[in-house]
């Protein structure tokens, strides 16, 4: 019983204490009034940065996206070309080889 007299009578006296240190460090009302407007504009200029960056972050994604996009559409462009330009050079060895038999047959 006594160990919770003590612990009372020691809470008590940090309440005291703290509402002297309160007390103490209290400012002007005009200070305080400009703080809290510091306050305020501070939170707002955070929002404001959070929701600029938020965009900044949906752009980035959407711009890698289309950087993916384009990437898959280059490499089946090249891949289209690579065809062409086989398909060509076995065209111009066939004709080649008909140009020969021809020649051949003219002899």
């Amino acid at each position: 019983m006594n160990n919770l007299a003590n612990k009372e009578k020691n809470l008590n006296n940090l309440i005291e204490k703290l509402s002297n240190l309160s007390k103490s460090y209290s400012h002007d009302p005009l200070t305080s009034d400009k703080l809290k407007k510091d306050r305020d504009y501070f939170l707002n200029e955070k929002k404001e940065l959070e929701k600029r960056q938020n965009e900044l972050l949906r752009e980035q994604k959407y711009l890698k996206n289309k950087i993916i996009s384009l990437e898959q559409e280059l490499n089946k462009k090249s891949e289209i070309q690579e065809k062409f330009s086989r398909e060509i050079d076995e065209l111009n060895q066939e004709t080649e080889e008909l140009v020969e038999e021809i020649d051949r047959w003219q002899i």
